[in-house]
């Protein structure tokens, strides 16, 4: 399993965001540190295909992603910075949402939303509204959207943004045990949640 940046850049009209980015990923955690406006969330966006690279390709497996379209995201899990809910929305209506819209079997799809609902520890509030939890609440509800489909490559920008000391080492523990046989890529500031085991900075 490999996901390879290959020469990407990215120019926003006459600003150079991303100039010639080479990266091969393999199985493991990897972190990109950087302050904001590095051009952390910009690569992440095109790894996940959201935005086109101005130059270059990201490849999985030795295939452009956008060649792959639809057989892509079905391996690939996002974390954005922000996601979007609707309002009246609870935990797990979204989360049952998320799973409609990746195509997941509507069964298995219901076993895997109570396992990861107990595993960032939202059991208890899977009947509340999203609008009203905590940040950091908000924050593991993005985290479990985004290992629904159990992705090969799963993709997570500031991810413990929000979350209180204990929560962090919970996660750094889910993530350690994810990793095992996929491509994690984490977009920090905090150093701790890319020291996990063999990760790549």
């Amino acid at each position: 399993m490999e996901l390879k940046i290959h020469h990407v850049s990215k120019q926003f009209r006459d600003k150079d965001a991303l100039g010639d980015v080479c990266l091969t990923l393999t199985p493991g955690v990897w972190g990109l540190l950087g302050a904001n406006g590095a051009g952390k969330t910009t690569l992440m966006r095109i790894i996940a295909g959201i935005l086109p690279p101005s130059r270059g390709d990201v490849l999985y497996n030795g295939i452009p992603i956008r060649t792959l379209g639809e057989e892509y995201r079905e391996v690939f899990g996002y974390l954005p910075q922000e996601f979007g809910f609707p309002p009246e929305f609870t935990v797990r209506e979204y989360l049952d949402y998320i799973a409609a819209l990746k195509g997941l079997d509507e069964r298995k799809s219901k076993r895997r939303i109570r396992e990861l609902l107990e595993r960032v520890s939202l059991s208890d509030a899977a009947n509340k509204r999203i609008a009203r939890l905590s940040g950091g609440m908000k924050r593991r509800v993005g985290i479990a959207q985004a290992l629904l489909n159990d992705p090969e490559v799963l993709i997570l920008d500031e991810p413990t943004a929000g979350l209180d000391p204990g929560e962090r080492v919970r996660f750094r523990n889910l993530l350690s045990e994810f990793a095992h046989d996929r491509i994690v890529l984490i977009s920090t500031h905090i150093v701790p949640d890319v020291e996990i085991g063999r990760a790549h900075v």
